[in-house]
């Protein structure tokens, strides 16, 4: 029996591995919440981290890709490492500042606020800044 969960552990990773590296899927009201939200908008390089001031509104597309809106000129896009469940059903993600910047890497959670349970967690990833392009 020891062996066959020896076994089964490797496949286990793997799985959660190449979850992780496919690109999120996304319903056609949820492609439609995103392309909003990017239109009129260039994607730069990614970074590690941004400041988590002045305050950014998130925007949560679906249970792997969040969308931190600085101003109406700037949007950083970002793919969750492995997927908040909870994001689907409404839950709010809550982010631990260590810093006064959110990074790759920093685990977020998702609560059901009016109940107080936690549903879920998983990492930040790179963000993407969606530049609008200067008028002129």
């Amino acid at each position: 029996m020891k062996r066959n969960l020896m076994m089964i552990a490797p496949l286990a990773l793997a799985a959660c591995t190449a979850t992780a590296d496919e690109p999120p899927q996304f319903t056609e009201k949820q492609a439609q919440k995103l392309e909003k939200q990017l239109a009129g908008k260039t994607p730069g390089k990614p970074v590690s981290c941004i400041s988590a001031f002045p305050r950014t509104e998130m925007i949560a597309i679906n249970d792997r890709v969040v969308l931190y809106k600085v101003s109406n000129k700037l949007v950083y896009k970002n793919e969750l490492l492995g997927s908040c469940s909870g994001l689907k059903y409404g839950d709010a993600l809550v982010l631990t500042l260590h810093s006064s910047q959110y990074c790759r890497g920093d685990i977020a959670h998702t609560v059901d606020l009016p109940a107080g349970i936690h549903s879920g967690s998983c990492a930040l990833g790179d963000f993407i800044p969606y530049r609008a392009e200067p008028k002129g």
